[in-house]
């Protein structure tokens, strides 16, 4: 079985969402981390992970529908 979800990545990492962002296969039972690890998102380059506009970790197990937002470290000065 398998769901569908909504990718947003965002400042540095928006070259790697995929061509189907807005409506991703993924199987039934996939957490956030393991997405992020089909698309070959670095560990280290994520530091907020939303679902539905709320903040999660990457053990979240995604549902079908759900929207994933993704967000760098941002640096300033």
């Amino acid at each position: 079985m398998s769901i569908r979800v909504q990718i947003r990545l965002y400042a540095s990492l928006r070259g790697l969402e995929p061509p189907s962002a807005s409506n991703h296969p993924l199987p039934s039972g996939t957490t956030v981390g393991e997405a992020l690890a089909g698309l070959k998102v670095p560990g280290d380059q994520v530091k907020l992970v939303f679902v539905n506009g709320r903040k999660v970790d990457l053990q979240r197990v995604l549902e079908d529908g759900d929207r994933l937002g993704v967000f760098p470290p941002v640096g300033g000065g």
